[in-house]
């Protein structure tokens, strides 16, 4: 959420801010701030599509940052859309404005646009690192107060409700967290920081009720929006001081409101919580989103693993029991939420060719079999049941077992309302949701063997499981989704793009294997190349100074991709993982791939000496021709094909 204009006054008054040098306590952190700030605030590349290795390296620092000062970290995140939709409105225009943001920066103009897998990395990081975390079924504001007032530890965020909430031990803003420069003696590390208490505001303003703070909020418009009709009422009301000054006349909120309802012309009455429909009681039910004084479902997550979500999220009832673990873990994508939820989802822009069809175009029939997966209904037939035990057809060996294992799917006619760009506007797609081939059903899934999920995974894409073979376990789903994107994006991928794109694979597994302890993962590369051939591929990045252009057609080549990957990413999370998922910090930097399509293409380079470059060569010649195998080797799912088994069928 957010409070308009608070932030700035609070932080514009040295009052409420008092210096703190922090450790030895818990620590509870809004983490979608978190990697807002740490992407945003520290020159990451946005134009290339993403610095995911950096990203990474950064937020490890940090995270042994506060370990240096004995300072637990318990990360919550947001999960999908308020199911009640107030925040709808909102949404569409955030999604308006990162669209035109990602066209500013694709043509040289500044703006913000956060690369599409840098959530997806910051979850794989947390979790190798051990940090505990908890992905809350819809916005997490609420959730992170109440486990902090429980807890009596602070919050770190740079969400501006955090002035609003009345918590015990306050609120430490991000920017003001100089996590970067820890201080002390050995046994005495701290990070300086900037603390807020609701206590410090309200002494300001002669003693303040705090229980008033969050009915500023509400009428000075959070992300929520404030009630209509309530603009006669700013109108007298100018400016966020004179709001706070106006309010500290009232010794409650009762009174508070009747005063509204007086300006306002309505009757008095219905006591604290005015009349039910009136504007008095349309600001109460808003301001409950600020209070806290309730036992914290989270607490009892980190303590027990046992998450009980309140009323707002009974609609994830749907979801087996073992998706709605996943989904808390943070090991289910909001994309997946929201379908199934909301049947409406928000695809993500990126920077790429506004001239074009979306990236995300690239992908759908990737996200129609997880809307397929989610939200089609089991039709137990008796036809069906018997058909699935004989001889004949799948009625023996493994694909027998698929058979037992999945139901057949009701042929019933299912859209999920997708948010994409249409040039640089927000559009609303109705997108049909597609049965598999193997009529696999949510309800089945935990029941299925993994080569029967493999195999709902790898039908999907398009990819016989004799052609990943070869291939690493970590890597299979990274080289799925290449060919994928080489068999759907349009226009065409070069071979150069290809090429840059596995010379990024290598390096990632070049940096693996410099890093890796485990055997196993030392014999991918031999070990004494690993260094030199990834310096020599690392000299050839696109650096800070040269960012400010970038090839629109490149770009959307490797936003297809992208798009790709977190649509194949999503639909191995709802499969319960059969593959690995790829080490995504690892696997795809933007500025690298650029850096070596400049290369490839006869760009002024230092050239990687000729030979330590064998090996290198020779790997990326082997990976492309196995993702080019891709292309001939295997037909790509799609609706009809879907469509006309189901009507064979029947």
């Amino acid at each position: 959420m957010g409070v308009q204009g608070l932030t700035t006054f609070v932080e514009g008054n040295s009052n409420f801010l008092q210096n703190l040098n922090f450790k030895n306590s818990r620590l509870v952190i809004d983490g979608c701030s978190l990697y807002f700030y740490l992407y945003f605030n520290h020159g990451l590349d946005q134009q290339h599509g993403g610095d995911y290795d950096a990203f990474a390296c950064l937020l490890i620092r940090f995270l042994s940052a506060l370990a240096a000062c004995n300072i637990q970290a318990f990360v919550v995140l947001d999960g999908g859309t308020d199911p009640s939709d107030k925040k709808f409105a909102t949404l569409r225009e955030r999604m308006q404005g990162k669209i035109r943001d990602a066209d500013h920066i694709c043509h040289g103009r500044n703006g913000s646009v956060l690369p599409l897998l840098t959530r997806d990395v910051f979850i794989q990081i947390l979790i190798q690192r051990g940090i505990p975390l908890v992905q809350c079924p819809a916005e997490a504001d609420w959730e992170i107060a109440c486990l902090a007032y429980n807890w009596k530890c602070p919050v770190l965020t740079n969400d501006s409700d955090f002035y609003v909430f009345d918590l015990p031990a306050g609120y430490l803003p991000l920017r003001y967290f100089q996590w970067s420069n820890v201080g002390g003696k050995p046994s005495q590390r701290h990070i300086s920081a900037r603390h807020y208490t609701t206590n410090s505001l309200c002494r300001w303003f002669g003693g303040l009720n705090p229980e008033l703070l969050p009915l500023c909020a509400v009428l000075s418009g959070n992300d929520y929006k404030a009630p209509k009709g309530i603009e006669r009422l700013l109108s007298l009301i100018t400016c966020t001081q004179g709001l706070l000054i106006w309010l500290s006349s009232f010794p409650s909120v009762a009174e508070a409101l009747e005063e509204v309802s007086r300006v306002m012309g309505e009757e008095a009455g219905g006591g604290k919580r005015g009349k039910e429909g009136g504007l008095s009681f349309q600001l109460w039910t808003a301001m409950q989103d600020y209070n806290i004084k309730s036992q914290s479902s989270l607490a009892s997550w980190f303590s027990e693993g046992k998450a009980v979500f309140g009323g707002k999220t009974l609609s994830l009832a749907q979801l087996p029991e073992y998706l709605k673990l996943a989904a808390t873990q943070g090991q289910l994508d909001p994309l997946a939420i929201d379908a199934l939820v909301m049947r409406r989802v928000f695809l993500i822009p990126q920077v790429e060719n506004s001239k074009l069809a979306s990236s995300h175009s690239t992908s759908r029939a990737v996200r129609q079999a997880i809307y397929g997966l989610l939200l089609q209904k089991e039709q137990e037939s008796a036809t069906h049941r018997r058909s699935s035990g004989g001889r004949g057809r799948g009625g023996s060996g493994q694909a027998g077992t698929e058979q037992k294992c999945f139901s057949a799917a009701s042929t019933e006619s299912i859209v999920v309302e997708e948010y994409d760009r249409l040039e640089i506007n927000l559009k609303k797609n109705q997108v049909e949701a597609c049965i598999t081939r193997n009529h696999a059903h949510l309800n089945k899934l935990c029941q299925a063997p993994e080569a029967a999920r493999i195999r709902v995974l790898l039908d999907v894409m398009g990819v016989k499981d004799s052609v990943l073979a070869p291939v690493p376990a970590r890597l299979q789903l990274a080289v799925a989704v290449t060919g994928f994107w080489l068999r759907e994006a349009v226009p065409p991928p070069s071979q150069l793009v290809l090429q840059a794109l596995v010379l990024g694979l290598v390096f990632g597994e070049l940096s693996l294997n410099i890093q890796a302890r485990a055997p196993q993962q030392r014999r991918a590369v031999p070990q004494h190349d690993c260094a030199a051939e990834r310096n020599g591929m690392n000299r050839q990045r696109v650096r800070q100074g040269n960012r400010r252009g970038v090839d629109a057609g490149v770009a959307h080549s490797i936003s297809q991709w992208q798009a790709c990957l977190w649509s194949a990413l999503c639909l191995n999370q709802v499969l319960l993982m059969p593959l690995p998922q790829p080490p995504l910090s690892w696997i795809f930097s933007g500025s690298l791939v650029h850096g070596l399509l400049r290369y490839l293409n006869g760009g002024q380079a230092c050239r990687v000496p000729a030979d330590r470059g064998l090996l290198l060569q020779t790997t990326l010649r082997h990976s492309a021709g196995r993702c080019e195998g891709l292309r001939h080797q295997s037909k790509p799912f799609s609706i009809q094909q879907a469509k006309t088994r189901q009507k064979r069928r029947t």
